[in-house]
């Protein structure tokens, strides 16, 4: 039987600190209760108590965290398909694999956006020595936070720069067609921005509506032949006069 996320149920950083567990326990427990009326539910609550003595306990938290972590699948890290070692555009690569990493998880996880410091090196496959400066130009154009934790999520600005750009940096789309999401296709076409006329998505629609056009006119008479055969009925007709 699999041990129960309780970092999941509590929608906590698995870095958390106590005081951290400790509100959210208190939170939670006010709504789990039993006795309340409108949110109570018993087996919640039972959960909640489990995650708290457990978690709340240094020993058995570092017993649980052992245990569970060999439970996780492991995931193939970015590094495999994507380089990020190589001089400037390595640096280029690595901020496009942050903001991907990012968005996949507020796309997935809207109520638990965050990612650590220690779950971005497993994905990105290379130590956080290589993020430092990565970490602080992202976090300067405004693109991402960093929690007093080590927590990163990504901003609406980073959201908006990822949307935007989709579809004009082929290595951005290819992380988010990986395993970093996958993101939503339908998230290319929100780009507040004018993309390139010549790229297949600005011309994409206007071809399927022609298409669809055309394909409503299938089996219709041709307007041009009925008129040619009009004009000849009435020669017809004029030479019988």
């Amino acid at each position: 039987m699999n041990t129960p996320d309780y970092y999941e149920f509590l929608q906590i950083s698995r870095n958390a600190e106590p005081a951290t567990i400790h509100r959210v326990f208190q939170f939670l427990a006010t709504r789990f209760h039993p006795d309340n009326a409108q949110t109570g539910d018993a087996e919640k609550f039972m959960l909640l108590k489990q995650a708290y003595e457990v978690l709340s306990n240094p020993a058995r938290r570092a017993q649980y965290d052992a245990t569970s972590d060999q439970e996780l699948p492991q995931e193939v890290p970015l590094s495999e398909e994507i380089d990020f070692m190589d001089s400037i555009k390595g640096e280029l690569n690595r901020r496009l694999g942050l903001l991907a990493l990012l968005y996949a998880r507020r796309r997935t996880n809207p109520s638990r956006p965050e990612v650590s410091l220690t779950e971005v090196e497993q994905r990105m496959g290379f130590p956080r020595d290589y993020l430092e400066f990565t970490v602080w130009y992202l976090q300067k154009k405004g693109y991402i936070s960093r929690a007093d934790n080590s927590d990163f999520a990504l901003t609406a600005e980073g959201v908006d720069f990822v949307e935007e750009q989709r579809e004009q940096v082929p290595v951005l789309n290819k992380l988010l067609t990986s395993d970093t999401g996958p993101a939503p296709a339908e998230s290319a076409t929100r780009s507040r921005r004018p993309t390139d006329p010549r790229a297949p998505s600005a011309t994409a629609p206007a071809v399927d509506q022609r298409r669809e056009m055309k394909d409503r006119r299938v089996g219709l008479p041709d307007l041009r032949e009925i008129k040619v055969e009009r004009r000849a009925s009435k020669k017809q007709r004029r030479a019988g006069d």
